[in-house]
């Protein structure tokens, strides 16, 4: 514990460290313009006098004049000795203090190397910059910048570049700018920052990134430590290049542990509200051009818990935005299991899946910033993630359903650290399965299993949706004009398919149009994809046309539930067994089954005439309702009144010798 710490070692902790993280995890700040400030902790004052920089990684006080860098704010702060102060910014930095009591030529070296290629990657970049602005192909990436939406400003501020046609632009760039380097040493430091490639055959060297956009990777000190690029035109040759490359892992750049974006992000926030984790840094940008400025992405690898631990080291909140497709569910999927063990108290994680080949960059195009920050605020919380992923064709209305949720599910949440939300979890589940909490607890040791398991064979409790022809679903839908008339449907004997045979009620279907909007919506959840005007419904008091609107808005809201048993597992957690039971009982009631096989069926013509029907039925119920409360303004009243109620009984009229002429 005596030997002395190599001063590179403290260098290279101060190099991984933010003064305004290490300060702000002790003492809230604020940001006043570049610099950030608050009252200061080592004399008493009303008005705040204490100041950290984050360009120049110190704080200084106005009042008592303390000052210093990380790690004496720390000892100052903490009151603990050099070595503690250490100790504890490397336990933050995820390093350990290495055991020499002198300082190697190889520390020194490093060292020396680390800061040769920060400047290199600096030069790197203001050579990209300097490229959009005078090379030849300069038009040609300024069209594509133009048609992706982007400002001049936003090119600016992101620092986005050209890197141009030729094997050796950049390189020759470096050398002229390193002159009291060796060629030699250039070209090995290039390679290292991961600008330069050499073929391993021959051993030529050229620049890696040509005849792309570029784009700048800054770390959390606001360095340049990578770039990615995205290839420009569609020549034949470009399309053999992949469209977007990454700087490969170099000494100062390893793509597990860095967020694209997080320091703009913390450039506009003095506390950012939430991180939104995007695919590429393409969305990034596109989204700030939208005033939408909390995006960050991973860089070629999935989001994993470095990632997760950076972002909540910035924020409470943190979003992960999918495509709605296959591949976009299985990476959601990832990350999930990955975020789990990062869930401390007080942390959030949603998740958000767009529509089916659109990503943030083309959807904010689309339909602009209120509306995508609207989706935002729809994103699926965590727990309700987790549980809607694993119980993925399994039928929650069966025991056997609900044993195969607990049996997948108590591993993943095992993966949550110690506290309040893990037990939470832990109580949703017994709800949702009927167990008790030690039951649930014997199944901790399962290995996590994300994968969904084959459709239930016990779902036969929910039938598949019905078919058969659009023109026998017109028939079988009549219009209920008294009240004292059965509210089933009834088939038409005229219309109806000579193969068809439907017992019970005399060829009434024994479930009412309001229940079957219900059927018809479980059993095909793309319906709610249609946009329609539900006003007529939503002042009902009938409870299954409340329950139909409920997950009509939830299919809305979610729109990646693809199947009846997310619903239902939805619903099972919000609303109950009985709830279950009554949809559960709905699906059992159609006597159309037989059909399935012989009839092609189109569930949302169905649907649509089903809801007119359901529609012309609660109006005319409205203007019975007018009728009866106008009723005794026919002899008294004003005349406005009695106009009214002529008017309304002049339609009622109409309406009964338009049905009589139907039958």
């Amino acid at each position: 514990m005596g030997e002395r710490i190599p001063q590179a070692f403290i260098d290279d902790l101060l190099d991984r460290l933010d003064i305004v993280d290490i300060v702000d995890s002790r003492v809230k700040l604020k940001r006043a313009g570049k610099n950030y400030q608050a009252c200061c902790p080592f004399h008493d004052e009303k008005t705040p006098s204490f100041s950290v920089s984050p360009e120049k990684q110190f704080y200084y006080c106005f009042g008592c004049g303390a000052s210093g860098n990380a790690l004496g704010f720390v000892m100052d702060y903490d009151r603990v000795s050099f070595r503690d102060a250490v100790e504890s910014l490397a336990r933050t930095a995820g390093v350990s203090i290495p055991e020499t009591k002198e300082r190697s030529s190889q520390a020194i070296a490093a060292d020396k190397k680390r800061k040769q290629i920060f400047q290199l990657l600096t030069q790197a970049t203001a050579f990209y910059q300097q490229q959009l602005r005078k090379h030849e192909s300069r038009i040609e990436a300024a069209r594509y910048l133009t048609k992706r939406g982007l400002s001049a400003d936003i090119v600016k501020n992101y620092q986005l570049g050209l890197a141009p046609p030729g094997w050796d632009l950049l390189i020759n760039h470096l050398i002229e700018a390193n002159s009291s380097l060796s060629e030699d040493t250039v070209k090995k430091l290039a390679i290292e920052a991961g600008l330069l490639v050499e073929n391993p055959e021959n051993q030529r060297r050229y620049d890696r990134f040509r005849n792309r956009i570029m784009f700048p990777i800054l770390d959390v000190r606001n360095r340049v430590i990578g770039f990615g690029g995205r290839v420009l035109g569609n020549s034949e040759d470009n399309k053999k290049q992949p469209k977007y490359l990454n700087s490969p892992e170099t000494p100062v750049f390893h793509k597990g542990k860095e967020l694209y974006g997080l320091t703009y992000a913390k450039k506009i926030f003095s506390q950012i509200p939430q991180l939104l984790v995007v695919e590429g840094y393409m969305d990034v940008v596109s989204l700030a051009q939208f005033d939408i400025h909390y995006a960050v992405a991973t860089l070629g690898t999935a989001c994993g818990q470095d990632h997760l631990e950076l972002a909540f080291k910035h924020t409470q909140e943190v979003i992960f935005c999918f495509d709605g497709d296959k591949a976009g569910r299985n990476a959601a999927k990832r990350a999930l299991e990955n975020c789990l063990p990062t869930m401390q108290d007080g942390r959030q994680v949603k998740f958000l899946f767009l529509p089916e080949g659109e990503d943030p960059d083309t959807l904010v195009r689309q339909i602009g910033k209120d509306s995508f920050e609207q989706m935002i605020g729809k994103a699926m919380p965590l727990e309700e993630y987790l549980f809607d992923s694993v119980a993925e064709n399994m039928n929650l209305a069966t025991m056997e359903g609900r044993a195969s949720l607990s049996k997948k599910v108590a591993p993943l949440i095992n993966l949550l650290p110690k506290g309040i939300y893990r037990e939470l979890m832990f109580s949703n589940l017994a709800r949702r399965t009927e167990l008790d909490l030690e039951t649930l607890r014997e199944l901790m040791t399962e290995t996590p299993d994300l994968t969904p398991q084959a459709e239930d064979s016990t779902a036969a409790e929910m039938p598949q949706h019905i078919e058969f022809a659009p023109d026998d679903v017109h028939a079988i839908y009549e219009q209920i004009e008294r009240e004292d008339e059965p509210p089933y449907y009834t088939q038409n004997p005229v219309e109806q398919a000579p193969t068809q045979t439907v017992t019970d009620h005399s060829g009434e279907i024994d479930i009412t149009p309001e229940k079957r909007l219900t059927m018809l919506l479980v059993q095909t959840p793309s319906i709610a994809e249609i946009d329609r005007d539900l006003s007529v419904l939503r002042g009902s008091k009938n409870e299954d046309i409340k329950r139909f609107l409920e997950i009509y808005e939830l299919l809305k809201q979610r729109p990646n539930y693809k199947s009846k048993h997310q619903i239902v597992g939805s619903r099972l957690h919000t609303h109950g067994n009985n709830d279950i039971d009554q949809i559960s009982e709905i699906l059992k009631r159609d006597h159309l089954a037989e059909c399935q096989e012989r009839i092609d069926y189109d569930p949302i013509s169905e649907f649509e005439h089903c809801l007119q029907q359901v529609q012309t039925k609660i109006k005319k119920l409205n203007t019975n309702n007018e009728l009866k409360s106008l009723s005794t303004v026919k002899g008294a009243g004003s005349d406005a009144e009695k106009e009214k109620a002529r008017q309304l009984i002049l339609k009622r009229q109409q309406e009964l010798n338009i049905n009589t002429d139907k039958h």
